[in-house]
């Protein structure tokens, strides 16, 4: 496969975000959680031998500058629509431009390493290649050869739709399962399981600091 690959994390709007950790986490909190862990992602992309650029879709102005500071492109299109939303303008853009491969992301992949980023581009020798979430439900990763090879929809159950979908388009999906990419943090069992993995990220400075 092409080394072209590019790299897209969307990051909405941080004010507000990650309200089903409300349970666990006071909203400041949460905030500066989501900036923590979207630094953590940008910094394992950066890091990645294997990535041609990295597309942060976001307004948010925390984001914005940390991004930029990385070396990123930002793209404001579709910042507001979403994950799905967000992913859909970038892929545009990409195959727009004719890049060779899309690598989309969440920004909350606290445990994101380079290694793992490069498992997941050499495994990839197909049109389509998804990493689930650590429940099998989600799509944590998703890489498409062109970026705009499948329509996508991302959501709480979006695997098992996507895998279909890439299936009946005749895009020989490939299934790979990764546990640092599998666990996003959405929920207090979620962050948990992340505080059960010490690690050298910012997210994880960040908890053990606030830590009663």
């Amino acid at each position: 496969m092409s080394k072209d690959i590019w790299a897209v994390v969307p990051l909405k709007v941080t004010t507000g975000s990650k309200q089903r950790l409300s349970a666990a986490l006071p909203p400041a909190l949460r905030q500066r959680l989501a900036i923590a862990m979207f630094g953590d992602v940008l910094a394992a992309l950066t890091a990645s031998p294997e990535l041609a650029g990295i597309v942060a879709v976001t307004l948010d102005p925390e984001g914005t500058a940390m991004a930029r500071a990385a070396g990123a492109r930002i793209v404001t299109e579709g910042a507001l629509d979403g994950h799905t939303g967000a992913v859909t303008a970038a892929a545009r853009l990409l195959a727009a431009e004719g890049r060779g491969t899309m690598l989309a992301l969440p920004g909350d992949l606290p445990l994101l390493s380079p290694s793992d980023i490069t498992v997941l581009t050499r495994a990839h020798d197909t049109a389509c290649t998804i990493v689930p979430g650590h429940d099998g439900r989600g799509s944590n990763a998703v890489m498409l050869t062109p970026p705009d090879a499948l329509p996508l929809q991302f959501g709480n159950d979006s695997f098992v739709p996507h895998m279909a979908r890439a299936t009946a388009l005749g895009l020989n999906p490939r299934k790979l399962v990764l546990p640092n990419i599998g666990l996003d943090i959405d929920t207090p069992e979620e962050l948990a399981m992340f505080r059960a993995h010490p690690s050298q990220g910012r997210a994880w400075a960040l908890l053990a600091q606030e830590a009663p």
